[in-house]
């Protein structure tokens, strides 16, 4: 009797253990955003010509966020970002990912309810 009730609750921390690990490798943090966007500081300071690693890092970020709370995660980065402005012109902000040809189901601004996104 002692074997079996060990046997399950073995089984059941190895579910959970598995399951948990499952949900944390596919977690994005603001790091990973901001790691992927960082090639787009200067064009969202200044305008101009987008660099080519900047608009990687945008579809990066949209192909990694496959489940609603990835793209929640990534929308709070980025909208985080977007409040705190450090001189980011919020309309180069917004127009980024459609000019490096991702849609996005929300723009990103200082008022986007993250909470909203599926």
């Amino acid at each position: 009797m002692t074997s079996s009730v060990a046997s399950r609750l073995a089984f059941v921390v190895l579910v959970c253990l598995v399951v948990g690990a499952s949900l944390a490798a596919h977690a994005i943090t603001c790091d990973q955003v901001s790691e992927s966007v960082r090639p787009c500081i200067i064009y969202l300071k200044n305008g101009g010509t987008i660099p080519a690693p900047c608009c990687n890092g945008v579809r990066y970020l949209s192909n990694s966020a496959k489940t609603t709370i990835d793209r929640q995660s990534v929308c709070r980065c980025l909208v985080a970002a977007a409040r705190s402005n450090c001189g980011l012109k919020l309309n180069l902000v917004a127009g980024l990912p459609i000019r490096c040809g991702v849609r996005l189901p929300y723009t990103i601004s200082p008022d986007t309810n993250c909470d909203e996104i599926h």
